[in-house]
């Protein structure tokens, strides 16, 4: 009824039927806000309507209708919601009306006397749509209710005053290209608070204002297609496009909102790989190494991901499996690489027919023609000057141990492969022949032998070969050589181990005792054939006889019944083993067989002391070194004796400071005038009376120096001079006796040193008296000399006292 029409003509229309209901039937509208609450108790007259006809009430109590309020109110005055009559109120004022529930005292406000509600706020029905309250009516003096309390509803009539919302903004969405039309690509959807079931406030319809003729709508729904075929994505790839919904069924004075939806066409494999060009050139050294890169091709596919991988292989080629071609996933390169050698000699240009494809190809667009393309390739092999290249990977040579020293064994042979054909010169690396067994003819390449072989000392020789040019020495090829060492006959048969032999003195003629066998070196090719005789020697007086098993083996016979160790403990026989090959070789071994005391079951309970002792004696090399061992710990003790006997003197001065601070430092301290025995006055009246061979008294003796011979001096009548001479020839022991240490201050001052502040200290040469000198001044000098200002800086007072 309302369509087309905007919210203030729906207002005003609402207003007029409420005003024209409530003036023109007062009496019906006062009862439709009434109803019964109970049930009948019977009727009574109230009164008559306008028209005459008599108006009737049920005996229970009061009643009312549903109350309706329009939503968004701009009036000034409160809002007018209804009124609420009791017919117990007979006007007086003895009724008041109380009102309780949502939004009683705040939103809602009744006149207690009257009964009028009034709305005090504007209401919004999108918060709320109805309120639930309950009325009573009470005595006004004694507060008891008149009637039961009763409820009722408020319900907020909606108007059209809330646009459609999107529930996102903006919409993300793709669809692949070449898509077909109407192939769905995303639906949007708005939603309006309006009340959906009170006219059109809540119905919306979509439309699309920006994104055509690419895309539609549907307006019910608002699911968005492809309205145009044939979008490429190479030529454009993002879209914006702007929905509208709008309210009131999309009619005039409907509210609207807007969402903008970005669609992107997603790719499909719908464009073929295309190389640039039709021909590619690509220029490789010969000496590339296989397995590396000749060159790389690219083709180009507009469409992106996994749709642009390609395929790269060769179809055809004039040098088949000279080439190879694999693709590189992360450029989509087709990368062209070496499989066997080149050789700009041989072959100068390869020409390649390459292919690629697509590797993924989509089945719907086969029609659009074949997703493979094709190029040809041009490889120029560039020259290199390269080096020497042998004709072989490797030579084996053979050559006889007995061959003489310079002796080819064999030759290797090499080449310049470039067109330039340089001379060849040929070395031997020397790291692989460090004992210079073999030599190399540098011209031709020919191998001989500079020492002698020894095909038991090494069977093989491996050594290296290195040629180089003469013109350029630093490009160099090597060639390993295996040299065997051929087998002559040149070692002579020897027992296989050491045999330890004995015969019972029971023993019987014709008995085994041993039983040996041979070894040789040599490696014949038919094997070892050994022969086993008797030396010729002992053939005519031999206790013993050999007999030969034609297996390599040989047995010892006893040639007579009984043997005596008294007789005779030890035999010695000479056994000559000879081998079977050209030219033979034969050497005599000799077999000790010890002579034993045996039981009757032949075996061995005693032998010879002699032989005792050779079986179970240490061997010559253990000896020798218990020997040397006796020897040395010999040595270490008279070493250590001598040692001991050098006894290290122990110093005068034992302090560590600076020997001028301690010149009146002894460790021994004399014994004054009645110490005769370190001095004697005597001896220095009488120089005649000295002995020679007295030894000092105031050292340890020494033995390690001879006495030093004394000179006599002549008499002299003059005192003084003698105990002069005598102080000097002290001085001249002291100088030259090696062994003397300073044990007086004459031996320790008899050389001053120079430079010193002080001068000398000494009064050896002094022409004064001790008396005339004033050593005031030593304290002046610091503390170096705070000794000797001590004991000699004093008055003459202190030191006479």
């Amino acid at each position: 009824m309302f369509q087309g029409r905007s919210q203030a003509d729906v207002i005003c229309v609402l207003m007029v039927l409420w005003a024209v209901a409530h003036l023109s039937f007062p009496g019906y509208g006062l009862r439709a806000l009434r109803r019964t609450t109970g049930g009948r108790r019977g009727s009574g007259l109230t009164g008559q309507d306008a028209n005459g006809v008599p108006l009737r009430r049920s005996k229970r109590g009061w009643m009312w209708n549903q109350f309706f309020l329009l939503e968004e109110y701009t009036g000034t005055d409160m809002q007018y919601v209804g009124k609420l009559h009791s017919d117990g109120d007979r006007g007086d004022g003895s009724v008041r009306y109380v009102l309780t529930g949502e939004g009683a005292g705040t939103l809602f406000k009744i006149d207690e006397k009257s009964g009028d509600i009034h709305a005090t706020k504007r209401l919004d029905r999108e918060e709320k749509a109805y309120y639930i309250l309950h009325a009573k009516a009470v005595n006004q003096f004694t507060n008891e209710a008149l009637e039961g309390e009763s409820e009722f509803i408020i319900k907020i009539h909606d108007i059209n005053d809330n646009e459609p919302r999107f529930t996102k903004d903006p919409y993300m969405a793709s669809v692949p290209e070449m898509s077909d039309v109407g192939t769905s690509v995303i639906q949007v959807t708005a939603i309006d608070a309006d009340d959906a079931t009170y006219g059109n406030s809540a119905r919306v319809v979509y439309s699309i204002l920006e994104g055509q003729p690419y895309f539609s709508v549907d307006p019910e729904t608002g699911l968005i297609k492809t309205a145009l075929p044939g979008m490429d994505r190479e030529v454009k790839e993002h879209y914006q496009v702007v929905i509208q919904a709008k309210d009131m069924a999309g009619q005039m004075g409907g509210l609207s909102g807007t969402t903008t939806v970005s669609i992107t066409l997603s790719d499909v494999n719908d464009n073929p790989p295309r190389f640039t060009k039709t021909l590619y050139e690509f220029r490789v050294p010969e000496s590339n190494e296989l397995g590396s890169s000749v060159g790389a091709i690219r083709a180009m596919d507009a469409d992106i991901g996994p749709n642009a991988e390609m395929d790269y292989r060769i179809i055809g080629s004039d040098g088949p499996g000279m080439f190879d071609v694999t693709t590189n996933r992360s450029t989509q390169e087709g990368v062209i690489l070496l499989r066997k050698p080149l050789d700009f000699e041989k072959k100068r240009q390869y020409s390649l027919r390459i292919q690629v494809e697509n590797s993924h190809i989509n089945p719907h667009f086969y029609s659009s023609g074949p997703f493979r393309d094709e190029a040809t390739i041009k490889i120029v092999v560039e020259d290199v000057d390269e080096p020497p290249l042998f004709e072989r990977a490797s030579y084996i040579m053979e050559v006889k141990e007995d061959a003489a020293r310079n002796t080819i064994v064999g030759s290797v042979s090499a080449s310049d492969p470039d067109d330039k054909r340089s001379p060849v010169r040929y070395t031997i690396d020397r790291r692989t022949d460090m004992d210079r067994v073999f030599n190399i003819h540098a011209g031709n390449g020919s191998v001989f032998t500079l020492r002698d072989l020894d095909r038991e000392e090494s069977a093989w020789h491996n050594i290296s070969v290195i040629a180089t040019e003469f013109n350029n020495p630093r490009l160099m090829s090597r060639v390993p050589v295996y040299i065997r060492v051929l087998d002559v006959n040149d070692n002579a048969p020897t027992f296989a181990t050491n045999y330890e032999t004995f015969v019972c003195e029971n023993a019987k003629a014709n008995q085994r005792i041993q039983t040996v066998s041979a070894t040789d070196p040599d490696e014949p090719l038919g094997g070892h054939r050994f022969t086993f005789s008797l030396a010729p020697e002992a053939a005519g007086k031999a206790n013993f006889s050999v007999r030969d098993n034609k297996d390599n083996t040989a047995w010892i016979l006893t040639r007579r019944s009984s043997y005596n160790s008294l007789q005779k403990s030890v035999y010695h026989v000479p056994v000559v083993i000879s081998d079977g090959e050209y030219p033979m070789q034969s050497s005599t071994s000799t077999l000790t067989i010890r002579v034993c005391t045996c039981d009757r079951e032949g075996n061995m309970k005693l032998c010879n002391p002699e032989a005792l002792t050779a079986r179970v004696g240490l061997s010559t090399g253990a000896l020798v070194a218990i020997l040397l061992c006796v020897i040395i710990l010999l040595i270490i003790v008279v070493l250590f004796a001598a040692l001991r006997r050098q006894r290290k003197k122990e110093p005068l001065i034992i302090s560590k400071e600076d020997v001028r601070d301690n010149v009146v430092s002894y460790n021994d301290e004399g014994g004054g005038e009645e110490d005769t025995q370190a001095f004697d006055i005597g001896t220095l009246r009488n120089p005649e009376a000295i002995e020679d061979s007295k030894q000092r008294r105031d050292i340890i003796p020494e033995t390690f120096y001879p006495p030093v011979r004394r000179p006599v001096l002549p008499p002299s009548r003059d005192n003084n001079g003698d105990v002069r001479d005598f102080i000097n020839q002290r001085l001249q022991e002291n100088d030259s006796d090696p062994t003397a240490p300073p044990y007086d201050s004459l031996a320790t001052y008899a050389y001053e040193g120079n430079g010193s502040v002080a001068e000398s200290l000494s009064s050896l040469e002094s022409v004064t008296t001790e008396g005339d000198q004033d050593y005031n001044y030593l304290s002046e000098w610091g503390p170096r000399f705070k000794k000797l200002a001590d004991m000699y800086g004093g008055d003459d007072s202190d030191r006479d006292s």
